[in-house]
């Protein structure tokens, strides 16, 4: 898991992609971390992004730096608990300006049964599971 995050966090920048009915939403995201041994994504309880994983928590993301791209695919679970929001916006301070783990708005979910593949055009895939 702890490659995971690191390669997630070196592109900046993944791709989520959610189910809306039958319809496919996928969109820009930042956010990652790990607390209590769980990786992290963070968004508001008022997005779509948050309704549509509460509905159905399967979802995938995809990034891609330096010629090799990740699939991450898994349950994403919302984690209610204070600290573990409290964790995401310490670890990215300026998501405070529009953010607290106090305001009932903010979202953490970790994934479950997930599944990361790292594949590249020139090596062969490799697969942690978590």
């Amino acid at each position: 898991m702890q490659e995971v995050y690191e390669f997630i966090k070196k592109c900046g920048t993944y791709y989520l992609a959610t189910v809306d009915g039958d319809q496919p939403r996928v969109r820009p995201f930042g956010t990652v971390n790990i607390f209590d041994g769980k990786l992290y994504i963070q968004t508001g309880l008022v997005k779509d992004c948050a309704k549509q994983m509460l509905a159905n928590p399967k979802v995938e993301l995809c990034c891609f730096a330096e010629g090799t791209w990740l699939r991450l695919a898994g349950k994403a679970i919302l984690d209610e608990r204070v600290e573990a929001k409290k964790a995401m916006l310490d670890a990215y301070p300026n998501l405070r300006r529009m953010y607290d783990e106090n305001d009932g708005n903010t979202a953490v979910f970790y994934f479950k049964d997930a599944t990361a593949t790292f594949s590249s055009f020139t090596a062969a895939p490799k697969t942690i599971t978590f």
